[in-house]
């Protein structure tokens, strides 16, 4: 992975994507996922790069949720923009996050056949990503 400047203008949220429903509270330190603790950092998305995920890492998941975290809460150079596979700008969050950066939490579920670019399509899901 090599680092990138950061997006101009940033965006105001980035998404952490899970595959099982989130802690009910959301706890003050997050629990990290395997990967995220084997990797040193939390991997986050971008709200257009959200159905790139979901169709690489998530393609046998009926559903997804996504924590919507607001940027400016965390420390500039607490996050990292780094190029994953020819991607611009993956944003890694090296830290964690707790209940003040939750904005909001949305569960998405794909019908029968549907590919996950097709649910992001949905303006009920797009309304809520910015």
């Amino acid at each position: 992975m090599a680092p990138l400047p950061p997006p101009d203008p940033l965006p105001a949220f980035v998404y952490k994507i899970t595959p099982t429903a989130p802690p009910d509270p959301i706890p003050e330190r997050y629990p990290l996922s395997e990967l995220d603790r084997q990797d040193g950092f939390v991997h986050l998305s971008t709200s257009w790069q959200i159905p790139i995920t979901a169709s690489l890492f998530f393609t046998h998941s009926p559903s997804i949720f996504l924590i919507k975290l607001r940027l400016s809460n965390f420390d500039p150079a607490s996050v990292k923009w780094d190029e994953v596979d020819g991607t611009n700008g993956c944003p890694h969050l090296y830290g964690n996050f707790g209940p003040a950066d939750v904005v909001g939490v949305l569960e998405v579920k794909r019908g029968e056949g549907e590919g996950w670019g097709e649910v992001f399509e949905k303006a009920e899901v797009r309304g809520w990503l910015e």
